[in-house]
């Protein structure tokens, strides 16, 4: 046979074997639910209450404003009311209403604080003072309504009763922190540690994202939330910014992946099983196509619902510039997706 013939049909054999035993992921592309109100910028924690309405809360560094902003849609993404929180900072992060108590809470990492916000008018006081150079992300609930707060510079999580005040440290370990020495500019990037936090369904481990790290962290509780957590390990990696997360009925962890835009559903034995949504490019309106530097998921009703958090942090942090960087510079309207919440089958 002549060698070059040989060569092709060789070759024609292999990528049609590679073609056989190949998979890819059937993903499903997020489209727009509601667009933040003028005046309004990066949304990055998002809760829904038991009516169906979402409260997205504003990570505003665009220094417009010097107070906290809350965004409220209804099911629809139609707009019902901004609320004012005059006691936070404009750097709101997680938010979440604690279903024991009912009390909307929210992340000010800005003043490094946990605020109780009334969710109508948006008055709001301290829940927790968060000690030391506290950076609050991320809340978690047990079933008796206790209280945890991911810290993202302090590598702890901490702890308070359902009614708040002075938090205690429930866990402080190196594989919650920022690899690195950030004075020297050698840190992980981006500069956040714990993050995102869900308890499994039983309780028997608590969950926490890692976006320094790309990493999700297990933190074992053989007594359940109320006894002695066991030593944190690393649960997956290769997460790419791994950031906001919740996990469903079936212990799957859907976690955002903020710098691969993109949501990794990760099942119990930490074996991605999907991977969900796309950035598709910013539209006439100055909006992301699909996902930007999303930040936080809330599953509702057969949808996830996930904040485009879409923040340049070379042009506002003077950071390193990541990939989307100069994507997220170039958006003007800022946006909350939608997906289905399903798990597709892997396409073979």
């Amino acid at each position: 046979m002549n060698v070059k013939r040989w060569i092709v049909v060789v070759s024609a054999a292999l990528c049609a074997s590679l073609a056989a035993s190949a998979f890819g992921w059937n993903r499903l592309q997020a489209t727009q639910f509601a667009a933040l109100p003028p005046g309004t910028a990066h949304p990055e924690g998002i809760t829904a209450d038991g009516h169906g309405n979402f409260y997205v809360a504003d990570f505003d560094v665009s220094g417009n404003t010097t107070v906290g902003t809350i965004v409220v849609f209804d099911h629809n993404g139609r707009l019902l009311r901004t609320l004012q929180v005059n006691e936070g900072s404009p750097l709101l992060l997680g938010i979440a209403f604690n279903p024991a108590t009912g009390d909307l809470l929210v992340c000010d990492l800005g003043k490094s604080q946990v605020l109780r916000v009334d969710p109508q008018s948006g008055a709001a006081s301290v829940f927790a003072p968060i000690p030391g150079s506290g950076g609050p992300n991320a809340l978690a609930f047990d079933a008796a309504g206790n209280v945890y707060i991911s810290d993202s510079f302090q590598a702890t999580i901490w702890r308070t009763p359902k009614t708040g005040g002075a938090p205690t440290a429930w866990v402080v370990d190196p594989l919650l922190a920022i690899p690195g020495d950030p004075a020297n500019g050698t840190q992980d990037f981006p500069p956040f540690g714990a993050n995102g936090l869900a308890f499994n369904g039983n309780a028997s481990a608590m969950f926490v994202a890692n976006t320094s790290t790309d990493r999700v962290i297990r933190i074992p509780l053989p007594g359940g939330p109320s006894g002695t957590p066991d030593k944190p390990e690393v649960f997956v990696n290769s997460i790419n910014g791994a950031d906001g997360l919740v996990i469903d009925g079936a212990d799957n962890l859907w976690v955002v992946a903020n710098q691969a835009d993109e949501i990794v559903v990760v099942d119990p034995t930490g074996r991605a099983i999907a991977k969900l949504g796309d950035f598709d490019g910013i539209d006439r309106q100055g909006s992301p196509i699909g996902l930007l530097f999303p930040a936080s998921p809330v599953i509702v009703g057969g949808f996830v619902y996930v904040t485009n958090l879409s923040l340049d942090l070379h042009g506002s942090f003077g950071l390193p510039q990541a990939v989307d960087s100069q994507w997220a510079a170039q958006v003007t309207r800022h946006t909350i997706a939608r997906l289905p919440a399903l798990i597709p089958p892997v396409r073979q």
